[in-house]
């Protein structure tokens, strides 16, 4: 028989079920959240995995179709590679939990979070999110937590915990934080220019809310728990590693790390690690040396950590000899690139960032086929690439891992409140972030060059973005010391990556990773005034002083795009049988693309303005009915004894009668105009049958009065 739990979580019972299925896992469950269903598994290996020097956790959120009542596209009919909201919740589950294992554990573990059903005013990512460290919780593999898991939204100025479908859409904030009994482990935000007052309430009421979760978890596992298995650990023997560092000195590992070029201080650890080598085959025998020598990479790797915390923690000392609280050395450029749409290089420290900007008619959003009814396509689009070279390796590019992804979400987050709407700006946008140097802190560095793209660009973005990132060194007896813009050595030694986004007026983006167990209020609070401060200096400073305003207008090589609303059952007018009319409309303006949409918007595009309007002008003059007095350019299709018809829009002409061809008396019909002529006409009136009379004579400039 399996065992059921229950909880209320935001007003809703979130039900737990437990020996149902997967009873082979480690740990098993199913995660019930209204109509929402998951299983969540946790295995682990038995043995640590050879030759590695870090934790080998897998998260997959996998997302079945099925649960919404779709089958997959495409000819093989099944779910392939994980969607990228799919790799965003793996990122959001793996976040929070993994510095709750211990640090040399070495065994794989991998947590399997299936969606069987989803009911939209129920999160799955938080059922996810809560399922995976309730079975990691009750399962025999040494995890040190639970974490509980909330979303928060902004609604008409009030904070809602977990907000249903309605609210989401409506939400000026979209906030998920993940806590352990006392700490916050995770943050991550999306927010439309929000305070930091706000943001702070909005972070501790989840906090609050997540207690109750951990408390709910820790009481199924005094029931379900197994004991935590024992493992082998790994890391440098003591003896061994005092022997290396006794080697290298204090004083000499600190030359070695404390510079602001990377390539120095890699230069000066390797000219250490050689005279390790030397010193050791030197004094013991072949196998006794090769025994120490096998630890010295790891060795020299925590010596030089312990080195950077102690200096920093104890004298506020940083390795490239920055103030606490100061930025590194800042640039930015606009135009870098010719032809492309927008370019900027938003360089901080040996950190730069290139990002290029392409615009496009809106047929080419991309389509999302997920579980969130809500978000069926992406009008903008941001991609993030961290080339090989950009550290120094040399390596074959893979495509983007889950890392390009998120950062790539991130700064897409960032910026999603401040570009134009749809009626403003009729364009689909794709950003490209090119990380062509990094020492740390790249998201934010392609944060701050995208905002100056966009302007660049010509895309009529409401406020810059600067984003920037918040470390942490934390002491045994409580103290801390907080970094204002990290570096890679800081990020790698620290204790936390706290990245800040957004505007004068408030955040746009949050991203909290942790490597330790958890922050304080006070701590968050502080980290966020930081990078409130920071981001007005990189703002003012850098930022504005290169381009502080959109461009007046767009580039020359991006396509010129209006946007016509029409009434909807008039689209068939446009678009004609099998797109016979939109066709001729592209044909005889000579535009480039019409995109069409059900609810009546029309996108037509091409890089001559003069084409738009033309297309634009046929447009309506299909969908509207002519009025008296409006003047049309046509083409002639039939001539009579009596007149000549003119088309003035695709399946809608008028006559015009032979004595309105033109000031003089006309004989003969051909010998004013021909089939196939165009010729511009007035509409003189519409008779009670809906025909239309037109005139060329009265378009045309009235013949001087002759001399008597």
């Amino acid at each position: 028989m399996y065992r059921t739990y229950s909880m209320e979580l935001a007003g809703r019972t979130l039900t737990v079920e437990i020996g149902r299925m997967a009873e082979q896992a480690n740990g098993a469950a199913i995660i019930r959240y209204g109509g929402t269903t998951l299983l969540v598994t946790a295995t682990a290996s038995e043995k640590p995995r050879d030759g590695i020097d870090f934790f080998p956790l897998s998260i997959d959120y996998e997302e079945r179709l099925y649960a919404v009542g779709k089958i997959p596209g495409g000819f093989i009919k099944r779910e392939g590679r994980p969607s990228e909201r799919a790799i965003l919740t793996s990122r959001l589950i793996d976040r929070p939990i993994r510095p709750l294992f211990p640090d040399d554990y070495r065994n794989d573990v991998s947590v399997v979070a299936t969606v069987m059903s989803v009911e939209q005013d129920y999160s799955p990512e938080v059922a996810a999110m809560i399922g995976a460290s309730l079975v990691l919780a009750i399962s025999d593999i040494p995890f040190m937590g639970p974490t509980g898991s909330s979303n928060v939204g902004l609604v008409d100025g009030k904070l809602i915990v977990n907000p249903d479908a309605l609210e989401r859409e409506a939400s000026k904030l979209y906030l998920t934080v993940s806590s352990t009994h006392d700490k916050v482990m995770m943050i991550e935000a999306g927010a439309d220019e929000v305070s930091d007052s706000i943001m702070m309430e909005g972070i501790m009421l989840a906090h609050k809310e997540n207690q109750k979760i951990v408390a709910f978890i820790n009481e199924i596992v005094a029931k379900e728990g197994k004991p935590k298995h024992s493992y082998e650990q790994s890391g440098v023997p003591s003896e061994i590693y005092e022997k290396i560092t006794s080697i290298i000195t204090d004083t000499r590992m600190e030359v070695a790390v404390f510079t602001d070029i990377k390539q120095e201080r890699q230069e000066r650890l390797a000219a250490l690690k050689e005279e390790v080598v030397e010193k050791i085959t030197a004094s013991h025998l072949e196998e006794e040396a090769a025994e120490i020598l096998k630890y010295l990479g790891d060795a020299v790797y925590k010596f030089e950590k312990a080195t950077v915390r102690r200096m920093i923690l104890k004298e506020h000392k940083r390795p490239d000899g920055r103030k606490l609280n100061e930025l590194r050395k800042l640039s930015a450029e606009i135009d870098v690139i010719p032809r492309v749409h927008g370019s900027a290089l938003f360089s901080r420290g040996q950190t730069q960032v290139l990002t290029v900007t392409t615009l496009a008619s809106m047929g080419e959003v991309q389509r999302i086929d997920g579980l969130d009814f809500s978000e069926e396509s992406k009008r903008y689009m941001h991609h993030y690439n961290f080339p090989s070279y950009s550290v120094g390796e040399a390596r074959p590019s893979r495509g983007p891992g889950r890392r390009e992804i998120g950062h790539g979400a991130l700064a897409e987050k960032a910026l999603i409140p401040v570009l134009p709407t749809e009626e403003e700006f009729p364009y689909a946008i794709r950003l490209v972030s090119e990380v062509v140097s990094s020492n740390g802190s790249t998201s934010q560095g392609s944060v701050c060059a995208s905002s100056l793209s966009l302007m660049a660009a010509g895309v009529p973005i409401k406020a810059p973005v600067a984003g920037i990132s918040v470390g942490l060194v934390t002491g045994d007896d409580g103290e801390y010391v907080l970094l204002t813009d990290i570096q890679g050595i800081e990020d790698f030694f620290g204790d936390m990556d706290f990245k800040v986004a957004g505007t004068k007026n408030g955040i746009t983006a949050i991203q909290l990773d942790m490597k330790v167990d958890g922050l304080t209020e006070e701590i968050i609070r502080n980290s966020i005034e930081d990078t409130r401060i920071s981001r007005g200096i990189i703002l003012d400073e850098v930022m504005n002083k290169c381009i502080d305003t959109h461009k007046s207008d767009i580039s020359d090589y991006a396509p010129k795009i209006a946007m016509v609303v029409i009434d909807p059952e008039k689209m068939a007018e446009v678009i004609g049988a099998r797109g016979k009319v939109i066709k001729r409309i592209i044909e005889e303006s000579g535009v480039d693309k019409i995109d069409t949409e059900d609810d009546g918007r029309i996108f037509v595009s091409h890089a001559d303005r003069s084409k738009v309007q033309r297309a634009v002008d046929i447009i309506n003059a299909i969908v509207h009915i002519p009025e008296a007095g409006s003047v049309f350019t046509g083409k002639v299709t039939r001539v009579l004894n009596f007149g000549a018809f003119v088309e003035i829009a695709p399946e809608k002409e008028g006559l015009v009668h032979i004595s309105q061809l033109a000031h003089e008396r006309v004989a003969k019909v051909e010998d004013v105009v021909n089939i196939g002529d165009v010729i511009e006409v007035k509409v003189m009136e519409i008779d009670e049958q809906g025909r239309i009379n037109l005139s060329r004579k009265a378009v045309l400039p009235k013949p001087p009065r002759e001399n008597k």
